[in-house]
């Protein structure tokens, strides 16, 4: 089995603001906790380049490209909504974050045999529309990834799966017209960013969980929604949007997962969509630096066979 771990240094810089939980310290969270079990050194590790701007177009609106670089600030922070900031930084650290995305794509696609990537990036991006940065999100590395599979390798069929406590609506938005993409989203409801439940079965399928919900819930819903659905579509491309702020711990929402929870789910996509599929994975949320860590070790450990 070849696994990889991607990161960059550049995605550490983006300084969203004092008491921000989405904070530098979680790039460290991760990786600090698959040093300690010991998984790190068992991953490949490609090298990252950050993508240049134009490659964004790809995904989000010019303009709004245009007005996302003309925002970054020499010094100091520009607050884009409530909760989405920008420092000097934060241009460089998105760069990077869908540069490691796009390698992860190329590394698994690469192989002769199963491969699979995990990306420790931020800031996340699944809440990043076509022409609209929000919940911490400016540009959505994921989508990046997904129609960069489907360019450079001429896949039909990518699934986009979405375990974040929080609806990836910014993946949703950007993947809605391309019907080579596949996006399932398990996430509290309701909860920001309050989105609509409107499913359209086989593309985009949409399976919320009511605040409390524990493992057994959770995997009853994954079940019902996400596995004959990738038994019968096939996709020749896995990637996890994997956000960790579903755990107990987590500050962020009223979910009751555990480490063992995400563990599952990662094992049971493998399962239904075969074990010859190649699977990348990219950080999004996770805000208890702990239950974060522990949490992406366990879907690491899974992703790399061990």
């Amino acid at each position: 089995m070849n696994c990889a771990y991607l990161s960059h240094p550049a995605c550490g810089e983006h300084e969203p603001g004092p008491y921000h939980p989405e904070r530098p310290q979680r790039l460290g969270a991760v990786r600090d906790r698959l040093i300690a079990e010991g998984l790190l050194d068992l991953l490949d590790k490609p090298a990252v380049a950050p993508v240049a701007l134009d490659q964004i177009n790809r995904i989000h609106d010019p303009a709004y490209v245009r007005d996302i670089a003309a925002a970054s600030p020499r010094r100091g922070r520009v607050s884009l909504d409530p909760d989405t900031a920008m420092s000097p930084g934060s241009l460089d650290a998105t760069l990077a974050a869908c540069g490691a995305t796009v390698a992860a794509v190329d590394y698994v696609m690469a192989g002769d045999g199963p491969s699979r990537a995990f990306c420790n990036i931020r800031p996340p991006g699944h809440h990043a529309e076509r022409d609209r940065a929000m919940g911490f999100c400016l540009f959505n590395a994921v989508a990046l990834s997904a129609f960069h599979a489907l360019d450079a390798y001429q896949l039909d069929r990518v699934a986009v799966l979405d375990f974040d406590v929080h609806h990836g609506n910014g993946t949703e938005d950007i993947v809605r017209g391309e019907k080579r993409l596949c996006y399932a989203s398990s996430f509290q409801h309701p909860l920001f960013p309050y989105s609509s439940l409107a499913q359209e079965p086989g593309h985009i399928v949409k399976t919320p969980l009511d605040a409390g919900t524990d493992g057994d819930g959770f995997r009853r819903t994954i079940t019902r929604d996400w596995l004959d659905l990738l038994a019968r579509w096939q996709p020749q491309l896995v990637i996890f949007s994997a956000g960790f702020d579903a755990h107990s711990a987590d500050p962020l929402a009223s979910l009751e997962l555990t480490a063992g929870d995400f563990a599952w789910v990662t094992g049971a996509v493998i399962d239904a969509v075969g074990p010859d599929v190649p699977v990348t994975s990219v950080l999004e949320g996770g805000y208890d630096l702990d239950a974060l860590g522990e949490s992406a070790a366990a879907h690491v450990r899974v992703l790399a066979g061990l």
